[in-house]
This record gives structure tokens, sequence and C-alpha cells, in this order.
């Protein structure tokens, strides 16, 4: 009895081998020295120690008490790090939520030859968009090399230097007050919907699920009305486009069986 394949299995097979394809790129890109690899519901390490923006040593775990933002860029950065900060204060001047009250915000330069005093005037540089939310609720931290391995390593920022400036990708790193890991924004703008939902989930310690990135294409943002409505011109071109390649895929398959029964007759 010869087999045949369903029309019907076709769609689940190209879906699972655009899983499978996708979950491979994914493992590789966690050897990746420069990027985010997710560390959802892992915890911030006990034993970071970085200084303050007035010079003071403090423990990182023990600054997260409250739903925190957090951030990583180097102060002298010329690339992403200031849209990325312009981003963030801009975000949070929009949510009307209470910085410092509701959730916190963390910078960390990662170049370890930047000193407080430097992350001292970027503080208050940004501190002026915040329209009237409470400075003490953003904190501007370095440190050594040492705890700024230990930092990105544990929050899954990589970064590399090349030709004296830093590759790195742009991301918000939201955690809940215990210190787990509950969810990533990356890019260098932010949806003022999006960043108190997750906010929210921070508080709550829920870690967004992989499924989020499907939803997010299934559906797009109306700033004006602050709300997801499904995009139905971007749900039918791709179920086209994978109707096209399974017609395809069915055609090949077709032929390549009908090749052997010509070749007996």
């Amino acid at each position: 009895m010869k087999k045949t394949i369903s029309w019907f299995a076709l769609p689940v097979m190209l879906a699972v081998l655009l899983f499978n394809v996708s979950t491979a790129f994914a493992e590789k890109a966690k050897d990746l020295e420069v990027g985010i690899t997710e560390h959802l519901d892992q915890y911030v390490p006990s034993d970071i120690m970085l200084t303050d923006q007035n010079g003071k040593l403090i423990n990182l775990k023990q600054l997260i008490n409250k739903p925190t933002v957090l951030c990583f860029v180097y102060y002298r950065c010329p690339g992403i790090c200031s849209p990325l900060m312009n981003g963030l204060a801009e975000v949070m001047a929009s949510t009307g939520m209470a910085l410092g009250k509701d959730y916190q915000a963390i910078t960390i330069s990662f170049d370890s030859r930047e000193t407080y005093d430097l992350g001292q005037k970027k503080r208050l540089n940004y501190l002026k968009k915040l329209k009237g939310q409470d400075p003490s609720g953003w904190t501007f931290l370095t440190g050594d090399s040492a705890n700024i391995a230990k930092a990105t390593k544990a929050l899954g920022f990589g970064f590399k230097f090349v030709n004296n400036e830093f590759m790195h990708e742009g991301a918000l790193i939201m955690i809940s007050p215990e210190g787990k890991i509950t969810r990533y924004l990356k890019g260098i703008s932010f949806v003022p919907f999006e960043f108190k939902l997750a906010v929210i989930e921070a508080s709550e310690g829920k870690s967004a699920p992989t499924i989020i990135k499907v939803l997010k294409f299934c559906y797009s943002y109306d700033r004006k009305s602050e709300r997801y409505s499904l995009d139905v011109t971007r749900i039918t071109a791709s179920l086209t486009i994978i109707f096209a390649v399974s017609l395809l895929l069915y055609l090949l398959i077709r032929g390549r069986r009908k090749k052997p029964n010509s070749a007996n007759q």
C-alpha cells in the first residue's frame, strides 16, 4: 500500500519545519557574543556589588525591592544608548504610573572604565524629561569588570568591544520585587500600554510566555485608543504565503510520485 500525504497535513508539516528552524536559530543565538539572551524566570544573583551615582557601594539584588525596569548602556556611547535612554524617559513620563512608588528604574553602565560621577551627570540630564516624577526612583550605576560581568551574564546581555566602541543591543529588562526576570522589551522606543503591562506583570512575578510574540505579530497597537486590534491584513498575507508554499510542496511531492509510475508503464 502506497503512503499518501494528506493535503491538510502540509501546513502542519510546514509549521513544524519553521518551528524547528526558529528553535535552531534561537539555540545558536545563545552562543553569540553580542545580543540579548532571555533568562526568563531566573533570578538576579545576590553577590553583585555596584556603585550608585553618589559613589555609594550597593548590592544590586537588595536594591531591587519593587517592580524594576533595568537597562544596560555605557554613558559615552555614540550610538543607540542615548535614544534608548530618551525612549525610557519618555515612556516613564507617559504611563500614568508613579516612578519610585509603583516601580523603579535602574541603569547600569557596562563599561568598567566609567565612574559614578559620569553616571551622576547623565542622570541629571534624563531626570529633566520625567515631568514631575520622583527622581529617587531612577538609579544610575557603575562597577568594576568582575561585577559587571556577573550582571550582564545573569541578565543575558551580550556586548563586545570593537574599534574603541562597544557593540550591543538596546533593551529593557523587567524584574519582579523578588529579583525574578519577567520580560524583555527590545528596541529603543516603547509603547506606553505595553510598558505598563510589563511593569504590572513584574509586580505580580509573572513572566511573559513565548506565545506573546505570536500575539504581537497578529495584533497591531493603536496609539489613539491605546489598545491592540487584530491585524487582518498581516494575518491574511501570512496565510496566503503559507498556502502558496504548501501548494508548491504538494505539487513537488505529487510530481515526484508520478515519475516512478510513468517509468513502470
